[in-house]
């Protein structure tokens, strides 16, 4: 079991997102990368499609090849380290796999976030504790499909939240463009790392798809996406929300340095 560290909380605590390597070997990658490939076959993308291509498996009562992908990976497990000790992950219902078929040159020009546009069929905002990202490829270059992320953006917007109160994630004519607040962002990082990573980011922290500058014909970007909630989230999106580290080990008392660190 990969154990996390605590110089890895803080730096997700600062951050808003952490990458753990060597998640998968090379014997579990050649499985899911096979897994992917037979997914994405009985579903194919257009010919000649070029940039991102989304599949989004909802997980039934006989399971899905997703769902072992992310037990065997231990996701949960991950993710629970960063969570306060009470607390514990609820497995997912889907899955987002996300590819990106060079080339596609395209910058993002500012981030999102995601569950807003559609919210949940509640009315609820589909706000969640943590997105987890599974690389089926190598991410250690920048401009092959990385992720775009804005370092510090989950505790701004969440002072953001407080200030105005947290329904105000729910009123999208005031967020944008993206959807995302107008609040200070930094300067964007591509997250890079190896194949059999994971990535786990915090649910407010801006971000955005990115370009894959390879050539026609080099190999596609796979990630495999999970939303999660902690146990509870749903109960308490609102508190969550205006006080992004509530959940996490760091503690919410660590929020205002946290957010002094980055500004």
């Amino acid at each position: 079991m990969i154990a996390i560290t605590d110089e890895m909380r803080r730096t997700f605590a600062e951050q808003g997102c952490l990458v753990v390597p060597g998640v998968l070997n090379e014997v579990e990658l050649a499985r899911a990368r096979a897994e992917v490939a037979e997914l994405l076959d009985a579903e194919p993308a257009p010919a000649g499609h070029v940039g991102p291509d989304f599949r989004w498996p909802r997980f039934g009562p006989e399971g899905h090849p997703l769902l072992d992908l992310y037990r065997r990976a231990g996701v949960a497990d991950l993710a629970a380290q960063l969570l306060r000790p009470e607390l514990a992950v609820q497995e997912p219902d889907f899955a987002q796999l996300a590819t990106t078929v060079p080339p596609y040159p395209w910058r993002p020009g500012g981030p999102h976030v995601d569950g807003l546009t559609p919210g949940e069929p509640s009315g609820r905002p589909g706000t969640f504790s943590l997105l987890a990202g599974i690389w089926l490829t190598d991410h250690q270059a920048p401009d092959r499909g990385n992720l775009w992320v804005w370092p510090g953006t989950h505790l701004r917007f969440g002072a953001y939240l407080a200030e105005r109160g947290a329904d105000a994630l729910g009123r999208v004519e005031e967020l944008g463009p993206g959807p995302y607040p107008r609040i200070e962002l930094g300067e964007p990082v591509q997250v890079t790392g190896p194949a059999g990573s994971v990535l786990l980011a915090h649910y407010l922290l801006a971000h955005n798809i990115g370009n894959h500058d390879g050539a026609s014909g080099e190999p596609r970007r796979e990630t495999v996406y999970y939303r999660l909630h902690a146990t509870g989230h749903r109960r308490r999106w609102r508190e969550a929300v205006t006080d992004p580290l509530l959940e996490f080990r760091a503690g919410s008392e660590t929020a205002a340095s946290a957010l002094h660190a980055v500004n």
